[in-house]
């Protein structure tokens, strides 16, 4: 009786192959890989369903230059991908420096490399792993950054891709195992000055023993459940920009006015967003909108970026 692959390779598998399905409608998909186990694993599932379904896979390996021997832990990664039967292989070195502190610039860095290096038109996969999803939430909440933020990641959200959402991390360290891989262990991932670190190794198992377990995978299905509705509430937000854009990217006040204001402020964050305005917090959007719902003639509101919002004739301008 010919036996099938280990349960973990299979889990992985069948996480990539639905995506490959219900996403990648070309003949080519790039796949990121650090050299860990996560992305180290999707590239192992990744080229074996792309090979079966005829898709190319490139891989993509960033040298952040962040530890000693970076350049050598890139070159090990390029050839495990190799190995693999990916396409091509590309190595791209990145210099991290910019606001934000190290991992926001680490992310930044990595992110514009790895667009400049994918193939036009196709899917980035990323190894974002169920644990991943549950740290986003609960930053997310510790944040009090909104709704949006407390919905963790997309499946698909172009150029990137996350196969693995649903798949836990020992998943991933399992499969890996199972294959043979060695996967890099960075060492920035157990650096407790990293807040997502201590999420790791001292808030969620601190949250799965006082809750019995299963932390992680509520987390994840909570933010499931509330990115569907945010994306009702989007398409309704943007029906009602539509209706009250006008020509000279001004918004009329009298269209805006009757909304509830949780739809109301959504618009105006897209409409902001499309004038240039970033980094918007939540007073800032709430002042704004006070310019619709609590107008008593009140003076411009400034916003990030040196810009100013301000209502005159019935409607809103920002410049």
């Amino acid at each position: 009786m010919t036996r099938g692959p280990d349960p973990a390779v299979a889990e992985v598998r069948e996480a990539v192959r639905r995506f490959l399905a219900e996403h990648v409608t070309g003949d080519v998909v790039a796949i990121a890989c650090s050299g860990g186990p996560d992305s180290l694993a999707l590239a192992a599932a990744t080229v074996h369903c792309g090979n079966r379904a005829g898709i190319d896979v490139h891989g993509l390996v960033v040298d952040h230059g962040l530890q000693p021997e970076s350049d050598r832990v890139a070159g090990a990664t390029a050839e495990s991908l190799r190995a693999m039967g990916a396409t091509t292989v590309t190595v791209r070195d990145v210099t991290v420096d910019g606001a934000g502190g190290p991992e926001a610039a680490a992310r930044n860095a990595r992110y514009a490399a790895l667009r400049s290096a994918a193939p036009a038109g196709a899917l980035v996969l990323l190894g974002h792993t169920r644990d991943d999803q549950a740290e986003t939430v609960l930053l997310g909440l510790g944040r009090g950054s909104g709704p949006r933020s407390i919905a963790g990641m997309r499946e698909c959200d172009p150029p990137w891709g996350r196969p693995l959402l649903a798949v836990p991390r020992a998943t991933t360290v399992a499969a890996c195992a199972a294959l043979g891989l060695t996967p890099w262990s960075d060492p920035h991932n157990s650096d407790p000055r990293f807040r997502r670190v201590r999420l790791r190794t001292e808030a969620l198992p601190l949250l799965e023993d006082v809750l019995a377990g299963g932390v992680a995978a509520a987390l994840a299905r909570t933010a499931a459940q509330l990115r569907e509705d945010l994306d009702v509430l989007d398409d309704e937000a943007n029906a009602l920009l539509a209706s009250a854009h006008c020509q000279d990217a001004t918004v009329d006040v009298t269209v805006l006015a009757p909304a509830p204001p949780t739809l109301r402020r959504r618009a105006l964050r897209s409409w902001l967003r499309s004038a240039g305005v970033s980094d918007l917090s939540d007073a800032q959007l709430r002042a704004t909108d006070d310019l619709i719902g609590r107008w008593r003639g009140q003076g411009p509101v400034a916003l990030p970026g040196n810009f100013v919002v301000r209502r005159a004739h019935g409607r809103l301008n920002v410049d």
